[in-house]
């Protein structure tokens, strides 16, 4: 079967201009994004990026997706190297500092700036957002379980507020990084996390030490 070279050029423009319109959002704001932007930004037509999107929104909302995707690759698939229980939980914390310390985003995260653009503005743009966040917490809630379950923490432990903490500090470390010094506030939400989970832990010595 022939690979229709029409095909594989749109898929590779389509994946070029989600990239970079990831990046702009993330300093210009996602309600900032427009086709005329991301056009300029690659020096292309906006008339030939209208095959791929045909308005403002629906470009918004691939980028979202695509934002989910990059998380999944780069945030929660690593995390599942470590075993089940709360050293990947651990993980799933470690990553996301990690990534957030490659500067691979310029504005450090993207779903910590949309949220907050979109919290109190109703519409198809922050149901997206909020199905993210809730699918989001949903996950490190069940890992926060399984450790439970699997007897790693204490059976008195809350899954629920132990991933609420989580995404604090996660949240916390990105937006006061560029402020307080990234060295710094990324070694404190580190160590914070593996405090708090050591407190909880029925066998403190298999949680790792942060660096």
């Amino acid at each position: 079967m022939t690979t229709d070279g029409r095909l594989v050029r749109g898929e590779r423009t389509r994946a070029a201009v989600l990239d970079r319109a990831l990046l702009l959002t993330t300093v210009a704001g996602l309600d900032g994004l427009s086709l005329s932007q991301v056009a300029d930004a690659l020096g292309v037509s906006k008339s030939g990026l209208f095959a791929h999107w045909r308005s403002k929104e629906a470009l918004q909302l691939a980028v979202i997706d695509h934002a989910r995707a990059q998380w999944t690759e780069r945030i929660i698939r690593p995390a599942f190297d470590a075993p089940r229980g709360v050293r990947r939980l651990c993980a799933v914390h470690e990553a996301r500092l990690v990534f957030y310390e490659s500067e691979a985003l310029p504005g450090g995260c993207f779903f910590a700036t949309a949220n907050f653009e979109y919290h109190a503005r109703p519409g198809v743009i922050r149901d997206r957002l909020a199905a993210q966040l809730t699918d989001w917490m949903t996950f490190l809630t069940g890992l926060a379980a399984e450790a439970v379950a699997l007897g790693e923490l204490r059976p008195g432990a809350d899954p629920a507020t132990i991933a609420y903490e989580t995404e604090a500090l996660g949240v916390c470390a990105v937006m006061q990084a560029p402020v307080l010094g990234r060295e710094v506030t990324f070694r404190h939400a580190r160590r914070a996390l593996f405090e708090r989970l050591r407190e909880l832990a029925t066998d403190p010595t298999i949680l790792k030490e942060p660096s």
